[in-house]
C-alpha cells in the first residue's frame, strides 16, 4: 500500500478498527462488495532482518470471512502457519511439500513495495504472473 494509493481510497477514517497499519479508512467496505464476485484477501507484512509481523483478512459474498489474523497458529503435527498463508488458503493456494502458500504463490520474489512497482515493466515486459 504506497502513499499515493492510500491517499486516494481512504475515506479520512483512520481504518485501524480491524488492527492494519496501513488500511485505508472505509477500505474494508469496499472489499467487501468486490466480495460478492469472488473472496478477497487484504495482506500487510512487514519485516527487518527476518523479524516482523504478519496480519490477514479474506472477504467473501460481501462480509469478513476469516480474521483479522495477526500470529500464526498451530496446526496438531504441524508448523506454524502465517496469517497471510491462511488467507491465501482460503482464496484457494496450495502449496507443495516443503513451502508454505506465501511461497507457493510467489509473494516472498520481491522484498519491498517498490520492488514489486518495478517489476512491472513497461508493455509487459519483466511482468511477474501470478
Amino acid at each position: 500500500m504506497t502513499d499515493e494509493v492510500f491517499d486516494a481510497l481512504t475515506d479520512g477514517n483512520d481504518g485501524r478498527d480491524l488492527g492494519f497499519w496501513r488500511l485505508p479508512g472505509g477500505f474494508d467496505t469496499l472489499l467487501a462488495q468486490w466480495s460478492t464476485a469472488g473472496p478477497i484477501a487484504y495482506v500487510e507484512a512487514e519485516y527487518f532482518g527476518g523479524v516482523g509481523e504478519q496480519r490477514a483478512a479474506v472477504w467473501a459474498d460481501g462480509a469478513l470471512a476469516l480474521g483479522p489474523l495477526d500470529e500464526p497458529t498451530k496446526r496438531r503435527f504441524s508448523r506454524p502457519v502465517s496469517p497471510i498463508s491462511q488467507a491465501l488458503r482460503r482464496l484457494g493456494a496450495r502449496r507443495s511439500p516443503g513451502e508454505d502458500e506465501f511461497e507457493a504463490v510467489g509473494l516472498g520474489r520481491r522484498r519491498s513495495n517498490e520492488d514489486w512497482i518495478s517489476s512491472t515493466g513497461h508493455a509487459g515486459e519483466g511482468r511477474d504472473r501470478w
